[in-house]
């Protein structure tokens, strides 16, 4: 029967002592330094307790105590009552032997229990009781036991529970060790008044694991790699699991095996794992990718890519066989808990799949021991060859990627040979340019490797070493300009037609048939020069100058083009360099032009400057002075030179009246001969303040404009003259608009004789925009003959013979109108061509009951609102409409 090991505490006040167990029993049960009790050998217990006595002793002070050790076996549980199963263990007070006295003597101490061992998983039932807590004073005392901590009024709460009275402690529910592996519990015993009888005291409760977890693998697939040809003994990887029971126990104590390996050649036995560490080794030779068995016989073959195939190579006719070769093995690996217990062991597996790696243990060998390629002259980025190789080794590897190196042939460096990676041939490319005329033919020799050296005890074969041979071929060339650019030396002013340098270039190409090279011009910023086309002569087309805009630095540069007749054509170019020396082709000059000065003797000096666009020797320093005409001048001015550039011009008199003077200046360079000339500078003489500053500025500017004030008034003047003449335009086009919108009739229809004209109103819905400046005297209105064309009424009658209208007179007396209005109803009505003609008059209607009243030149000082109308009717069927619209009525 299995046993549980129990642990016995002994505490003093002093817990320093160091104690020593024993057992009376100790063929039988051993008390370890920590007071665990353990079993020395496997024994069948009985139904009745087994009873020893465990002795603690102190190693200094030599006291010794005693504790009798009760063991009962403890069933499994199924359900009955815990009463019927095992008796409850009561705990009471330890008591205390001492050695060298008699009789034995009872000293109170502190509570002292040993752990309490519970499995998890229990079916129960629950509550189960675990043990009683009782105190020696409880036959004199009524007292309340109670127990603290986690799993009792700390969470998880409820778990364990007590009898207050009894002092029962009971576990309310199955416990599980992977959550909780163990519980610190206090006990407390206290009177009913709630006074504490007792010191409390510690109860462990351990939860004992049950095997109820698999072991479950960290990654359910492993991956790793073993180079081919490895030793046996090589490590490969680690496989690990872990349990979640008690790695101390059996329980979660692993055990690995290999259950199967696939595939299973050479050998069924390629591997082994360490079955507590996970760790797996080889332990079987053979994990080479390049050979094969067959019949036993180990045969060399050669892996073609396009067949995915192998070749045999050996003694035997050539044979074709599908490659067969191991790349991977995959092994099933499984993990048991209970040290390996096939029988009462939880397991679980999972796949270790393990690469053999290429080693380089194949040399690559090129296809051929001569390649050959060709490549024009001048060219460079250019592939001129392919270089293959074959290598037995896994493709894309750094055994299988080849590295190609020249060893011989290119002193200069003019090739170099790269690998493609997909195919891994080499690219024999030019990297530096190649003439013709040098080199016609190049013999390159070539080697081959990995990027790993071979293994040990491999050597190169004569097949990684070829040989490459390249063909220079001739192109034509561009012509070379030498020396370029050329640099010539010559004085400025140089005249037009002057022979000035011979700039020829030359043909590299020696064994081409070519005519003789052209030249041209192709750049020459100042048009200066020209170039025989057939020997290169320079001359000049203008005088060369220093000081022109296109020289820098005294250096001019002119382009020229050399071109062959070859296929295709080919062109150079040439720049010359022309540097220019000075000459004193140029007199200096007053800077600046304009000065001020004040017309009192002091503060009157002006700072002048010399300026020469020669340089040093043509240039400073410099002469001033002035010159001996108009005798004023060196009256009034006197001039003192104050360094080699620099002058100052001063009044020689006290006082020169305010206004502008022109003060010619003799400058003389230092040049060889001397180059001078007269500067006018522009003096401003006004009166100043205390402090020199002038404060009639303004008068003198108004006295002398400048070319500036001058411009911006004439600008002024012209702006002002655009402005007056659109002004009239617009005046003039207003005038014509405004003819052009009047109402054009006859003069002899006009009836509005004198008609005056009123301030506007505005008219009904239906009137019409009638320009009524038309309401004039008859005799002004325009005639048809020049009234403009297509401007006429929609109404107005066509043109036939005019009917004799009578004619006013110019200045009629007042009571003539109306005679004339009746003569003119009278030649209207007789009128065959008189309006209304096939069309409808229209006329302006104001809307009946206007408050305005009526604009009506019949009868404007009338309402309209009584007046009878019937007479219109009278007035011939020009006035039909009025009498319709007037004598109808409301309607």
């Amino acid at each position: 029967m299995a046993c549980s090991s129990p642990q016995v505490r002994f505490r003093s006040c002093d817990g320093n002592k160091k104690i020593h167990f024993g057992s009376s029993e100790p063929e039988d049960f051993r008390v370890g330094e920590d007071g665990v009790v353990y079993a020395e050998r496997s024994f069948q217990l009985s139904a009745e307790p087994t009873e020893f006595v465990v002795s603690a002793q102190d190693k200094e002070t030599q006291q010794e105590w005693q504790m009798r050790v009760k063991l009962t076996p403890e069933p499994a549980f199924t359900g009955a009552s815990e009463k019927d199963q095992r008796k409850i263990e009561d705990i009471i007070f330890p008591w205390q032997q001492y050695k060298h006295s008699s009789p034995l003597k009872r000293q109170k101490r502190d509570w002292v229990i040993p752990p309490i061992n519970l499995p998890e998983n229990s079916k129960g039932p629950f509550p189960q009781e675990l043990v009683r807590i009782r105190s020696d004073r409880d036959k004199s005392l009524s007292l309340r036991y109670s127990v603290t901590g986690p799993g009792a009024d700390q969470p998880p709460t409820g778990i364990f529970i007590i009898n207050p009275i009894s002092g029962q402690l009971s576990v309310t529910k199955p416990l599980d060790r992977e959550q909780i592996a163990s519980f610190h519990l206090r006990a407390h015993a206290v009177d009913v008044n709630g006074n504490q009888v007792e010191n409390p005291i510690d109860i462990v409760i351990n939860v004992i694991d049950m095997n109820d977890n698999r072991p479950e693998f960290l990654h359910q697939v492993w991956n790793g790699t073993v180079p081919e040809g490895s030793k046996p003994g090589t490590y490969v990887m680690t496989v690990t699991a872990i349990d979640a029971d008690d790695p101390n126990a059996q329980n979660g104590m692993l055990r690995y095996r290999i259950l199967s390996q696939a595939p299973s050649s050479p050998s069924p036995n390629m591997f082994t794992i360490n079955n507590e560490t996970g760790d797996i080794i080889t332990v079987a030779a053979g994990l080479d990718r390049e050979f094969l068995f067959v019949n036993g016989v180990i045969l060399e073959v050669s892996y073609s890519q396009e067949l995915d195939s192998m070749i045999l190579m050996g003694p035997f006719q050539l044979s074709i066989f599908h490659d067969s070769k191991v790349q991977q093995y995959t092994l099933i690996i499984q993990a048991t808990d209970m040290e390996g217990n096939p029988t009462y062991g939880l397991s679980n597996t999972a796949t270790a799949v393990i690469a053999v790696t290429d080693v380089n243990d194949n040399p690559p060998e090129f296809t051929a021991m001569t390649f050959y390629g060709e490549v024009p002259e001048n060219r460079v980025d250019v592939i001129v060859a392919n270089l293959t190789v074959t290598d037995k080794d896994q493709p894309h590897t750094p055994a299988w990627n080849a590295i190609y190196r020249m060893t011989g042939g290119d002193p200069t460096g003019r090739f170099t040979i790269l690998t493609d990676p997909n195919s891994n041939d080499g690219l024999v490319t030019v990297v530096k340019p190649i003439d013709f005329e040098t080199n016609r033919l190049f013999v390159l020799t070539v080697a081959a490797e990995n990027q790993v050296p071979l293994a040990k005890g491999i050597q190169h074969p004569p097949q990684s070493t070829a040989t490459v041979s390249i063909t220079v071929i001739d192109v034509n060339e561009s012509p070379y300009f030498f020396p370029n650019p050329k640099l010539v030396r010559q004085e400025e002013g140089l005249s037009a037609g002057s022979m000035l340098a011979t700039f020829t270039a030359q043909d590299p190409d020696r064994y081409m048939q070519q005519t003789s090279l052209r030249y041209s011009k192709l750049s020459d910023p100042a048009n200066w020069l020209k170039i025989d086309p057939v020997n290169g002569q320079i001359s000049t087309t203008a005088v060369l100058d220093r000081e022109s805009i296109y020289v820098q630095n005294n250096m001019y540069n002119a382009t020229f083009l050399a071109s062959d007749n070859g296929i295709p054509p080919m062109s150079g170019t040439g720049t010359l360099q022309i540097h220019l020396l000075d000459i004193n082709d140029n007199a200096p000059q007053v800077h600046p032009k304009e000065a001020t000065t004040c017309e009192t003797l002091q503060p009157n000096a002006i700072n002048i400057t010399a300026v020469d666009p020669d340089i040093d020797p043509n240039a400073g320093p410099f002469a001033f002075e002035l010159p001996d005409t108009p005798a004023s001048i060196k009256r009034n001015w006197t001039i003192v030179r104050i360094s080699g550039d620099h002058a100052q011009l001063s009044l020689r008199i006290r006082f020169l009246e305010a206004g502008i003077y022109d003060v010619p200046i003799v400058i003389t360079d230092s040049g060889n001969p001397h180059a001078s000339s007269t500067s006018l500078l522009k003096v401003k003489v006004c009166q100043c303040d205390i402090n020199g500053d002038c404060t009639d500025v303004d008068r003198i500017v108004g006295a002398g404009l400048g070319t500036g004030a001058i411009i911006a008034i004439l600008l002024c003047i012209i702006i002002l003259l655009i402005l007056v003449l659109m002004f009239v335009v617009w005046m003039k086009r207003r005038d014509k608009e405004r003819q052009a919108k009047q109402l054009l009739i006859d003069p002899e229809d006009d009836v509005r004789d004198n008609i005056l004209k009123y301030d506007e109103e505005g008219g009904g819905e239906e009137d019409q925009d009638y320009d009524l400046s038309q309401l004039q005297q008859p005799d002004t209105v325009e005639p048809d003959a020049i009234k403009p064309v297509g401007i006429r009424r929609l109404d107005e009658r066509p043109i036939h013979a005019e009917p004799q209208y009578p004619v006013r007179s110019a200045a009629p007396h007042p009571g003539d109108i109306g005679d004339f209005i009746n003569e003119g109803l009278k030649a209207a009505d007789n009128d065959p061509t008189a309006p209304p003609y096939d069309s409808l008059l229209v006329f302006d209607y104001e809307g009946s009951g206007s408050t305005a009243g009526s604009l009506s030149s019949l009868n404007s000082s009338s309402s309209g609102g009584e007046q009878d109308y019937d007479y219109l009717n009278d007035w011939g069927p020009r006035f039909k409409k009025l009498a319709d619209m007037y004598g109808g009525g409301d309607d």
